[in-house]
Order: C-alpha cells, then sequence, then structure tokens
C-alpha cells in the first residue's frame, strides 16, 4: 500500500515540478535577492550611499525646506541604516513630487530613475510583472500550491531521506550528482521552504480568499479595511486649517507609547482643513512583524485623536508577513534566508537536471530537447537577465529616454530582452544542450565581472574604497557579483571538460567499431 502511495507521490512530484519549476526558480531567485533589496537599491541608486547619522534628523525641518505650504498632502519616509535616505513626497497641482534629502545635511540629492532592487527585483518576486486584473500574482500563487505539493510528496517518495543527506558523488554521471545535491538542498532547508512557501501564499489572504471576505462582510469592505489595517480617516470640517502643530513633539509622543519604538513615516492629511491629521507609523526594524500600527494627531492642536493596534488574527498574519518579507534588522538571519533561498534556486534547477538525465538516452524528441531548452532558459537565462538590469542601470545616462520610454522602464526592458535572447540562445543549442549551459555560464561570469567593473568606472566605488568608507552594501554586492563569477566559470570549465570527454569516449569507440570492420 505504502509502496503504491509512493508511485503516485513520485508522479505527481515530476510533473508538478516539470510544468511549474521555471515559475518556481524565477520566484526563488528573485525572492533570494529581495532578502537584500535596499542594499541592491544602494548599488543601483549611487547618490543613496550615505553614512546615516539618526540623531540629526529633524521632521519639521525636513516639512519646512522641502513641502510647499499649499501642499494638503504629503509623506515622509525616515532613514534607517539599510536605506539612510529620507523619502519625501507631497501633493501639488493634482501630482505627487518627490524629493530624497541627505538626512545628515539636509540637502536634497540627485534621483537615478530605476526601480531596483524594492521596485522590480521584489515586485517581480511576487507578480511577475504581470499586472493586468491580478494575474501575475494568482500564477505566483498556483506555483507556490504546487511548491508545498513538491515538498510534501518528495518526503513521502525517498526511501532513505536522512541516509541521502549525507550522500554527495560529484564524480558520479550528471544524473546521480545532481540526485543527490537535490536531495541535501531538499532536506537542508526543507523546513525553511515549507514556512517561506506558506508564508507567501497567507500574506495575500485579502486576494486568494476574497470570497469568503465578500461572504463576511459583503459590501460593507471599509469594515474589512478597518477591521484588519486600521485603515481610517477623518471627514473634513471644510474650515480653513490653523498653524501645524510641532511635527517633532508628535514623534516623540508616539515613541514613548511605542515604547521607545523609532518611526517608519509620516504622513500628513488634508491639511488644508481644520480637521487635518498626522498620521505616524512605527518601525519595523525592532520586531518580526510587519505591523499596521499607527497613532493619529490633530495636524492644528498636536492632541493625540486615535491609534490603532492589530487585532489578534491580523497580528498574526502581519508577523507571518514580517517573518516572510523579513524586514527587521537581522543580519545573522538575512544571510541564512539568502543561503537557504538559493538552496531553494539548487533543489529546483537539480530536479530539471535529474529528470532530464534520467531521459536523455530514451527521449531524443522535439517535446524533450524543448524541455531542456526551456530549462536552460529558466535557471541561468533569469540569472544572465539579472545582470544585463544591472549593467544596464550602470551605462545608462542620467537623463536616459529612449521613443517617450523612461529611464526606469528602459531598464526593464533591457531585463526582458535578455532574457528573451537566452530562450533563443537556448533553443539554437537544442543539439547540443551541454553547450548552452556552460555558454550561459560564461556569459553570467562575464556580465558579473563587467557589472563590477562598471561600478567602479561610473561611481568610484571600487571594492576597497566602498570597504574602507564603510559602503558595506555596494561592498557586499560586489563580493557576491565577484563570487557568482567564479562559481560559473568553474561550472563552464567542468562543462566543457564532461563534453570533451565524451566526445574523446565518442570518437575512441567508433575507432575501435572501425578497427572491427576492416578485421
Amino acid at each position: 500500500m505504502f509502496d503504491s502511495l509512493r508511485d503516485s507521490m513520485s508522479w505527481l512530484h515530476t510533473w508538478s515540478g516539470l510544468i511549474l519549476g521555471s515559475i518556481l526558480f524565477a520566484v526563488f531567485w528573485m525572492g533570494s535577492l529581495t532578502v537584500f533589496d535596499r542594499e541592491i537599491d544602494r548599488w543601483m541608486m549611487p547618490e543613496s550611499r550615505l553614512q546615516f547619522v539618526p540623531d540629526q534628523f529633524s521632521l519639521e525641518a525636513v516639512v519646512a525646506k522641502f513641502i510647499p505650504q499649499e501642499s494638503s498632502r504629503w509623506q515622509v519616509v525616515f532613514p534607517t541604516s539599510r536605506s539612510p535616505v529620507a523619502g519625501v513626497y507631497y501633493l501639488i497641482d493634482e501630482g505627487y513630487e518627490r524629493v530624497d534629502v541627505d538626512p545628515n545635511t539636509l540637502s536634497s540629492l540627485a534621483v537615478t530613475e530605476t526601480m531596483a532592487g524594492t521596485g522590480f527585483i521584489f515586485r517581480f518576486h511576487y507578480s511577475l510583472h504581470i499586472r493586468w486584473n491580478e494575474v501575475g500574482l494568482w500564477i505566483v500563487g498556483l506555483a507556490a500550491m504546487s511548491m508545498l505539493v513538491l515538498l510534501v510528496s518528495g518526503v513521502i517518495i525517498h526511501k532513505k531521506i536522512f541516509s541521502d543527506f549525507f550522500t554527495f558523488r560529484p564524480k558520479k554521471k550528471l544524473a546521480r550528482s545532481s540526485l543527490d545535491l537535490h536531495n541535501i538542498s531538499g532536506v537542508l532547508a526543507l523546513p525553511f521552504h515549507f514556512a517561506i512557501t506558506l508564508s507567501g501564499l497567507i500574506i495575500y489572504i485579502a486576494i486568494y480568499f476574497a470570497p469568503v471576505i465578500d461572504r463576511t462582510y459583503g459590501e460593507h469592505t471599509n469594515t474589512f479595511l478597518q477591521d484588519s489595517a486600521g485603515i481610517w480617516q477623518r471627514e473634513p470640517a471644510h474650515t480653513p486649517a490653523g498653524p501645524l502643530s510641532s511635527l517633532d513633539s508628535m514623534i516623540e509622543q508616539s515613541s514613548d507609547i511605542w515604547g521607545g519604538s523609532s518611526i517608519v513615516y509620516v504622513r500628513g492629511w488634508n491639511l488644508d482643513d481644520s480637521n487635518g491629521t498626522i498620521e505616524v507609523r512605527r518601525t519595523r526594524l525592532d520586531d518580526v512583524s510587519l505591523n499596521f500600527d499607527w497613532i493619529s494627531f490633530d495636524a492644528d492642536s498636536g492632541e493625540l485623536i486615535d491609534q490603532h493596534t492589530a487585532k489578534p488574527v491580523t497580528a498574526a498574519q502581519r508577523w507571518i508577513t514580517g517573518f516572510h518579507f523579513i524586514q527587521f534588522d537581522h543580519w545573522a538571519l538575512r544571510w541564512l534566508f539568502f543561503v537557504l533561498g538559493i538552496a531553494g534556486c539548487v533543489l529546483i534547477a537539480t530536479g530539471f537536471l535529474v529528470w532530464l538525465g534520467t531521459r536523455r538516452k530514451t527521449h531524443k524528441t522535439a517535446g524533450f530537447q524543448t524541455v531542456e531548452s526551456l530549462t536552460v532558459a529558466s535557471v541561468t537565462g533569469i540569472i544572465i537577465a539579472t545582470l544585463a538590469f544591472f549593467i544596464g542601470n550602470r551605462l545608462l545616462p542620467v537623463d536616459a529616454n529612449w521613443l517617450g520610454i523612461i529611464r526606469s522602464d528602459i531598464e526593464q526592458w533591457i531585463f526582458f530582452l535578455a532574457w528573451a535572447g537566452a530562450f533563443i540562445h537556448a533553443f539554437s543549442r537544442t543539439a547540443k544542450p551541454g553547450i548552452a549551459w556552460a555558454e550561459q555560464c560564461c556569459l553570467i561570469s562575464a556580465f558579473s565581472v563587467l557589472a563590477v567593473g562598471l561600478n567602479a568606472m561610473t561611481t568610484g566605488d571600487h571594492l576597497f574604497n566602498s570597504i574602507s568608507t564603510g559602503k558595506f552594501a555596494v561592498a557586499g554586492m560586489d563580493l557576491m557579483l565577484m563570487f557568482g563569477a567564479l562559481v560559473t566559470a568553474y561550472a563552464a570549465h567542468k562543462i566543457y571538460s564532461a563534453q570533451r570527454k565524451h566526445q574523446q569516449h565518442s570518437s575512441g569507440n567508433l575507432d575501435k567499431f572501425q578497427a572491427e570492420q576492416s578485421n
């Protein structure tokens, strides 16, 4: 009975991974990078490479200097050690303006128009940048469900799961060594992969379980938003506003209420009305939970009007969300999440290699070659596209604009065109798939070195300068790029060596056969 269950699970494991493996690799790859999305921002936005001194930041001074008095709505995002720039956004003439501010000197900074890590990589991770009717979210949700199926079925079908964990034979044939690495990466990070996948589904509960919310609240969606996120707006009095009360005093009072917790951002609402409000949100750096807690003050008098703390169910959901996004300040866990995320990429990639290796001799069909080409482009191709995204960021002029396409959109086009090019290249090598792997690994290695070189040339922040001036986010990015260059260069070398040995072996067998025929 158990053997029958294992056989059925093996079928489910194989085909679930084969059908959705490409999407899963993209999600895990971008998710791993998202762990350091703000550090990627600093690499792609050189003007943000600041030394942050928090004691010198004054909200009142920033508002007085950068926000026009006639602006009725504004938001100031406070600087942190990971994002040392203060972000100022204000409504003027029916549109929002943005100013980046150095919190140390209260001077405005130039802005590199780029989506970078938080705008592009992070959004790709959960939506694939497919925005129409939230289709991307649903595709990623389906892939996440598939990943849970793969994890559970993978445990069931492995008879010796724990002994396999200690077995790695790199000198064996590709199918065997890939299976060993598949088992190791799967068992090593199994709890993490299960938790991170399940939490990814729970984050978007309002979308994936919208019928349940509709059944409970009906047309009263505002009530749901109030209960879950505390979204609240004060009704305007339609009378002129008075002078703005002390903002720094509101910040101090909020921090006292939250036990010394710092602030993540402050919003001003309807400041042209006597019922204008100042909304203060607490930081997410000192707690796992990605909380929605806020305190609201009367803009004129400075009196505390209301405050919101998440209810138990929402608090649990926000804790799970915070675990998934890891925005809290813990560098050891951040690196652990990154390594385990890359282990997920290895798990998915080796799963493809196992399937291909066990069928290469018996399935020389066009369908098999198509799957193999898709695998190459899905694994190495998206890495090439990501590196092209970084390179484009360093090569494009600050004011780049082509046929009405702004700079940040051009960077995204570079990513998708590079990825498309990787697919075309993989399909052009269907007769020699091993060569496709090797060539794309070589390109990854070259692109990684090029990105590091371009960063040094365009910003002056070469590795030694970054380390000596305390720009560790930039130095870390360069080091990881160089490490990736070494790993992929080694992989390309091993693939080329294996190809040569295979050709020599085939040639030797052919010579032997011809000699036997001549005798």
